[in-house]
Formats: C-alpha cells, structure tokens, sequence
C-alpha cells in the first residue's frame, strides 16, 4: 500500500494539538492577541512548550531523569496521544500497514520511541528516520539507498 498519512491535531513538542472549540472561540475574540499572535501561539508555544516551557526532549529528558514527576506526566500524555493517533490512523487504513514511519526531532527520543513501540509495535514494525526537517530525513534516506549506503528495506 503506497498511502501516506500525515498525522494532524496531536499534542507534540511546540503544537497544541486537538483544542476545546469554546475555548479557542473565546480566545480569538479576547481582544487580547492579534491574529498573527494566535497563529504564533497555536503553532510554535503549544504542547511540550506550554506545559514545561520547551520543545526540547533532551530536555524534557533530564528534567525526569531528575525526578521531575510534572514532565513525566506531560511526557507519557504526549507519547499517549501520537500511539492514539497511530491507532485511529490503522482503523481508517483497515490495519493493512506496512510500517509506521516516524520522522522529526522527537525521532532522536529513545525512551519516545520506547515508549511507541511498546504501545503501536503489534500494528507493523517502527522505522525511524531521525532528523528536523521530515522530508529532507525521508530523501537522504533514499540517497543513501541510491548510493548503496544502506539497503533497500522490505515491509
């Protein structure tokens, strides 16, 4: 199956993910942010940001590695909502998947990616392609292939 789903909504490091509907209404006509302050909002100092004031998972990392019990909570929702998210999208795709690619900073995470496989590994196997920018990381791969660096994986 050649589909590709990008996941939309989800609670990640800088988004805010699925939001109440009244609340965000009630937001917008505050009088208390521009449009372009929203937008900004919204898309770069939701999620991981809002709660714990990064987006930074080696952050977020140390910060439960000291015991801080507040990131572990915020951390394990996260991972939580991208499993959810994974599984709703194997529902739609009548659960013929070949694999489920993650891509992106958060790919970097061991315990992240731990923790989606524990949760979606039954689904199809996880190949992560680590790197900020997804489609970038995706083509190098290929590259890679092309050049006879890495082999062409079957799924």
């Amino acid at each position: 199956m050649s589909t590709m789903l990008m996941m939309e909504d989800l609670f990640l490091p800088n988004e805010l993910g699925s939001l109440p509907n009244k609340a965000l209404i009630n937001l917008c006509y505050s009088g208390k942010y521009s449009e372009k302050e929203l937008i900004k909002l919204i898309t770069h100092q939701g999620g991981l940001v809002s709660y714990l004031g990064t987006n930074d998972l080696r952050e977020v990392t140390k910060m439960m590695e000291n015991g801080d019990k507040y990131a572990q909570l915020i951390f394990e929702a996260m991972a939580y909502q991208i499993a959810k998210e994974i599984g709703a999208m194997a529902t739609v795709l009548k659960g013929d998947i070949e694999a489920i690619i993650l891509t992106g900073g958060m790919a970097h995470n061991k315990l992240l990616i731990e923790m989606l496989t524990a949760r979606v590994g039954w689904i199809a196997p996880l190949v992560v392609y680590p790197g900020e920018e997804e489609m970038k990381a995706l083509a190098q791969a290929v590259i890679r292939v092309i050049k006879g660096e890495e082999e062409v994986k079957i799924y």
